[in-house]
């Protein structure tokens, strides 16, 4: 049995990879940041990334035999308006944890972002020069450099992803879900392209990745792209949703307050050679999340809370 640290495991992503780890048979500790979960089927502390001196006791008191770290500054507004506290947290503490693994001898992966590209060209491949266009992306990239600098053979893996959280509040899919489940109307952007993957299915793949002792930088995207106006219609079909609801815009008349990169499409061909087998499709994943959707699952992440 391995035993996983996760950080950030309230998370969309580390709730539901702490979940698909101890399916898997691991044992689990999770971090986080303020709030303790109820009734979770894995162990969890109450660390705070900020304070830098303090990770490698922690991480030594968990005793892992491998740190996925995807505890994050997320909020792209907070971060624009933070920026400081978030290359602490985003850029700073990921050096920190990264040199603390390599001491201990584990492998340690960290969870970056499609948006260290500009999204000028698309189809990104691992080959070309990142260009963060807001601070979120800024920190996210200077994090991938302070692992890369303190344990060259950890794996940093970029990623997007949707799925089911805690809130029910933290994905696309849910924006779309909630909304249009309620009759709301809702803005698709026709120019903003992505690759995205279940969050479930990204867990799966993060933990093959990291039993095959993958080193360096992977995309692990889905095998398809489609823009975010495109997603919302085919989550509304798979859900039986009204895709009327959805009016088709470009990101210019949405209103943001940071700038986004728009063609972030990507390819995962270097994983997929190193796995031996493609990655999901976004029609998989969404069927994925359909059913997980039927067998409760939204309900129970919402009683971790409760």
């Amino acid at each position: 049995m391995t035993c996983l640290l996760i950080t950030g495991v309230s998370g969309l992503l580390g709730i539901n990879l702490a979940l698909e780890a101890v399916r898997e048979g691991h044992e689990v500790v999770g971090w986080t940041h303020s709030r303790s979960l109820k009734g979770v089927p894995f162990g969890q502390e109450t660390v705070s990334l900020e304070n830098l001196e303090d990770l490698p006791a922690a991480l030594q008191k968990a005793r892992p035999n491998a740190v996925i770290h995807c505890a994050a500054v997320a909020n792209l507004d907070e971060a624009e308006q933070n920026p400081q506290h978030t290359f602490l947290v985003n850029a700073q503490a990921p050096g920190v944890l990264a040199r603390a693994s390599k001491e201990a001898g584990i492998p340690f992966v960290l969870i970056s972002t499609d948006a260290v590209f500009d999204g000028s060209k698309g189809n990104y491949s691992e080959e070309d020069q990142p260009n963060p266009q807001n601070t979120y992306a800024q920190s996210k990239l200077a994090g991938e450099q302070a692992v890369r600098n303190e344990y060259p053979e950890a794996l940093v893996a970029r990623v997007v992803f949707y799925g089911w959280s805690l809130s029910g509040k933290r994905s696309l899919a849910e924006f779309f879900f909630n909304n249009l489940s309620q009759g709301k109307q809702v803005k698709g952007f026709t120019d903003s392209i992505f690759s995205p993957l279940y969050a479930r299915d990204l867990s799966d793949l993060l933990l093959e990745a990291l039993s095959k002792d993958l080193r360096g930088t992977y995309h692990f995207f889905s095998r398809e792209s489609l823009s975010k106006y495109d997603f919302g219609l085919a989550l509304a079909n798979r859900f039986g949703l009204d895709q009327n609801l959805i009016t088709a815009v470009e990101t210019a008349q949405g209103n943001l307050n940071t700038p986004r990169s728009l063609n972030l499409s990507a390819s995962s061909a270097k994983l997929c050679t190193a796995l031996g087998h493609e990655t999901p499709d976004v029609i998989e994943g969404l069927e994925r999340m359909f059913e997980d959707c039927q067998n409760g699952l939204r309900q129970r992440l919402a009683a971790f809370l409760a």
